[in-house]
């Protein structure tokens, strides 16, 4: 693995500082001695999202802004020697009800974001995918070249954006790898996503749980291992260019899933369907497996954090009351 030219103390722009991955991201990045700049969406309460509660909130230089506003884009790309574009709208459901809005974000800054870095002589770009454009399983374990499938607007958003990407490192030779995280869970994750739902709802102490679809598969991933997986790619000239999967190479069922958060919980929760968390038929994913094979190859990175290791450390944090009264465990986020 080679070292990328970036300096003793490279300076990172993480876009989406304020989300889930984004905040464990920029924690790790700090404590590996990367000067971070954080992007949390601009907003009248001057509210940082889960940046309010990260390690390190004093060593971090937060703006405040939108990748929606290219000027905004030139702006914060000052002075940046690698970017971790991590900013998108990634909620399914509300996709179907808004699918304009993530074209804005999800496309066009995607083109803010690299047309600002292309100016700025930025030395790498990390741009964030997600295992939502393979779609249902074609074959498994799912590869990168594996073909890309729009099963919803979101997906499609994020199909666009990658291309996006892409067209800026073949047309203008921005030094950039797209990366593809599989399905990442972990303290500080949205509720609308199938785990935080699950053990929210078991903690708050509700007597029945609302789900979905049990039957789809995921190759969830441990936020940490994402993490480490994208600082992975950041760190190494062989990934440039390339689309790489992060994931765990293990294939567990949504069922499954729910089976041993209750047993890691000593719960016998009942469980209820829910048709509002259903997709439309032709828009589930209904089976999604990583083959990590490249990353590895690539960067010698694989994942430390398996499955139960994951799930019960993500258990300790969605229990604690502090973390568990910020979920609204009574309605259906999407």
């Amino acid at each position: 693995m080679s070292e990328p030219d970036l300096l003793e103390s490279p300076r990172a722009l993480v876009t989406g500082a304020d989300g889930f991955i984004g905040s464990h991201l920029v924690e790790m990045l700090v404590s590996r001695g990367y000067t971070v700049r954080a992007l949390a969406q601009y907003n009248s309460f001057n509210h940082w999202g889960w940046l309010e509660d990260v390690a390190y909130k004093d060593a971090i230089e937060v703006v405040a802004g939108d990748i929606r506003d290219a000027h905004f884009c030139r702006h914060m790309m000052k002075d940046v020697d690698v970017v971790f574009h991590l900013a998108a709208l990634i909620a399914i459901p509300y996709s179907y009800i808004a699918p304009d809005s993530y074209v804005d974000t999800n496309v066009r800054g995607t083109l803010n974001v690299c047309q600002a870095a292309l100016d700025a002589g930025v030395k790498r770009v990390i741009h964030t995918s997600t295992s939502e454009v393979y779609g249902t399983a074609r074959y498994v374990p799912i590869d990168e070249k594996h073909p890309l499938q729009p099963q919803s607007p979101y997906s499609a958003s994020k199909i666009g954006a990658d291309a996006i990407a892409q067209s800026f490192q073949n047309s203008f030779s921005l030094p950039l790898t797209v990366a593809r995280p599989f399905n990442t869970y972990g303290p500080r994750q949205s509720a609308r996503a199938v785990i935080p739902t699950i053990i929210s709802q078991i903690a708050s102490g509700k007597q029945r749980i609302e789900l979905g679809d049990l039957s789809p598969t995921r190759d969830f991933n441990y936020v940490e291992d994402t993490c480490r997986g994208f600082i992975a790619l950041a760190e190494s000239d062989a990934t440039v260019g390339e689309v790489v999967n992060i994931g765990s190479n293990f294939e567990i069922s949504i069922g499954d899933t729910l089976h041993l958060i209750r047993e890691l919980m000593g719960s016998d929760i009942e469980v209820v369907h829910d048709d509002q968390r259903v997709r439309p038929a032709n828009s589930e994913v209904f089976r999604l497996w990583c083959d990590n094979s490249k990353i590895h190859s690539l960067t010698g990175f694989k994942p430390e954090v398996d499955i139960r290791q994951g799930l019960a450390r993500t258990i300790d944090w969605f229990t604690n009351p502090d973390n568990l009264r910020r979920y609204k465990t009574d309605i259906y986020n999407v």
